[in-house]
């Protein structure tokens, strides 16, 4: 539904964030005001298989809450190609939306984009779990795209790489405590 825009935005806050596999036109680090970044959708496409779910992010509805992400412009002329590669990639359980993000750069204005949420209608959502119970399923789950303890890493050091000033405790700690775990994959050191 962007086709309208001459040139679309899609906003990353998991993966896309440092795994962009489309062409774009230029980034801007962004957040999305009123959504926490959570740990509560299962993929048993990426970093998980059906039966061992692994955990990778979605977005939550909260007051006063802020996630940081990086918006991609992405072409006209690939604008259908791009959303089609994403609909597929973000097949597990996301639905897209229209969404507002606030550029971090103060003298860019806030623009509409594309985003990818795994609400819990879908059949993979896992919802609410301590971080300790999350970082021991990602720490023992793996799929097609790898293992997902190396998701969250990569998030990790990708947020304080796009935004270093800002804390995402949840994201924070789930690193903390799967940085502690032994790397045979049993969770008891």
């Amino acid at each position: 539904f962007l086709v309208i825009f001459t040139m679309a935005w899609v906003f990353g806050y998991g993966s896309l964030t440092w795994k962009a596999t489309f062409p774009f036109e230029e980034t801007c680090v962004c957040f999305l005001e009123g959504y926490h970044r959570r740990f509560y959708q299962g993929s048993t496409d990426h970093r998980g298989v059906p039966g061992k779910p692994g955990r990778v992010v979605t977005l939550i509805e909260e007051n006063d809450a802020r996630t940081y992400g990086l918006a991609y412009r992405i072409a006209e002329h690939e604008l259908e190609k791009v959303l089609e590669h994403l609909d597929f990639r973000e097949r597990g359980g996301y639905v897209a939306r229209e969404m507002t993000v606030v550029p971090l750069d103060p003298k860019r204005d806030k623009f509409p984009a594309l985003v990818y949420i795994g609400t819990n209608t879908n059949p993979n959502w896992l919802g609410p779990a301590s971080e300790q119970e999350i970082a021991i399923q990602v720490h023992t789950s793996i799929g097609p795209s790898g293992h997902n303890r190396e998701y969250v890493l990569n998030l990790a050091t990708t947020m304080r790489q796009l935004a270093p000033e800002v804390d995402d405790p949840h994201l924070f700690e789930i690193e903390r405590l799967l940085l502690a775990m032994p790397p045979s994959g049993d969770p008891n050191p």
